[in-house]
């Protein structure tokens, strides 16, 4: 069998290239395979068989590089739900537009069984909740594309420590990535409230009000998104500090857990993770029991897409639930807007949000 995919918005993550992850002069002009395109290719069931976009320029180039027939590329996403019958849709919009394409899609005659959206969710909590709930009411599965989730090492990890308690009770956190919190904080993020199983319920936060790719991303909004950070109280008493105030030059996303039974420390850019068992007061370095090396920028990062598009499949076909639904995306996005709030009210922020602040907008691209 075959199932028939269609994404909206033809920029660099559906499969042109992203800025600072592949080579400049490759961005927009060449098909690149760590990508939703190249993720759907690399699938035995799912045909990528029709792309939408309001840019005739990159719609046009995408179709080229992806060979789909011009007939096949629409110009606006509402022309190809009325036209195409999608058993999935990836949205690889700009965050802002999320809500608006996820819905449509959800309620549109194309009526998609999947809806694969580029991450963060959304860029209000608000909004992110209504996809959730729209895609429930059209029984539409909602898969946010929070790349680290689909790793084989970072799912063996998650396993370890939910299942086999290998830190036992979490007590501190401590993470550092490259700003900007919506753009690029929302890995560390989401694979923070992923690993924890958790969700924030305190949020002291801190802006720069510094975004470093927004001149080079051409955006044609005005974007809030910035580096920055806080500290967080999670919802298990684990105290969590974040620090995402670092240009991409000089980078790592790192993690430090520190929990009663162990200690682990990631560095996925340096591909170093370590971990040590604690027994009568003595940490004692081990292996991770089934894992193999570290999470790798080259290796898993690159496999991520085929892994996600593999999982789409797995979903079509009823073999598998859900690694990266909506809900959980939504503690990412919580704890970013709670950082917004917090440093501009100088005031600490209960999560879940109070409803008004739940409309609370960062825009970015």
């Amino acid at each position: 069998m075959t199932y028939r995919a269609g994404i909206i918005g033809t920029g660099g993550i559906a499969g042109m290239g992203i800025l600072g992850m592949h080579d400049e002069e490759e961005i927009g002009t060449e098909k690149i395979e760590a990508s939703h395109a190249g993720g759907y290719a690399s699938t035995s069931e799912i045909e990528l068989v029709a792309v939408a976009d309001v840019d005739e320029e990159k719609l046009a180039t995408f179709g080229d590089a992806w060979d789909i027939p011009e007939d096949r590329q629409y110009v606006g996403h509402d022309a190809m739900l009325e036209a195409e019958d999608l058993d999935v849709v990836s949205v690889c919009t700009p965050s802002f537009l999320h809500h608006e394409h996820t819905i449509d899609a959800a309620q549109s005659a194309a009526d998609p069984e999947i809806i694969w959206c580029e991450k963060p969710i959304a860029s209000q909590v608000n909004a992110a909740e209504e996809m959730i709930d729209v895609c429930d009411e059209t029984d539409t599965e909602l898969v946010v594309n929070h790349s680290f989730r689909f790793t084989d090492k970072l799912q063996r990890l998650h396993d370890l420590i939910n299942e086999r308690n290998l830190l036992g009770e979490v007590k501190s956190v401590s993470t550092q990535y490259r700003m900007e919190l919506m753009r690029n904080s929302t890995h560390v993020l989401d694979t923070l409230v992923y690993l924890l199983d958790t969700r924030a319920s305190e949020v002291s936060g801190y802006i720069t009000g510094e975004n470093e790719a927004v001149d080079s991303l051409d955006a044609a909004q005005e974007v809030v998104d910035a580096g920055g950070g806080g500290h967080v109280v999670m919802d298990d008493e684990s105290f969590v500090t974040i620090d995402c105030t670092i240009p991409r030059d000089m980078s790592s996303m790192m993690l430090n857990f520190i929990g009663t039974e162990g200690k682990l420390y990631m560095n996925n850019d340096d591909g170093e993770w370590r971990y040590w068992s604690l027994e009568d007061g003595e940490h004692t370095e081990e292996p991770l029991p089934g894992i193999e090396g570290a999470w790798t920028w080259e290796d898993d990062y690159q496999r991520s897409f085929a892994n996600a598009a593999t999982h789409v499949q797995d979903l079509l076909n009823g073999e598998s639930e859900n690694y990266s639904p909506g809900t959980e995306a939504v503690r990412s996005l919580e704890i970013i807007v709670g950082f917004y709030l917090s440093h501009y009210t100088g005031s600490t922020v209960d999560i879940p949000l109070a409803q008004p602040l739940r409309e609370i907008s960062i825009t970015s691209w």
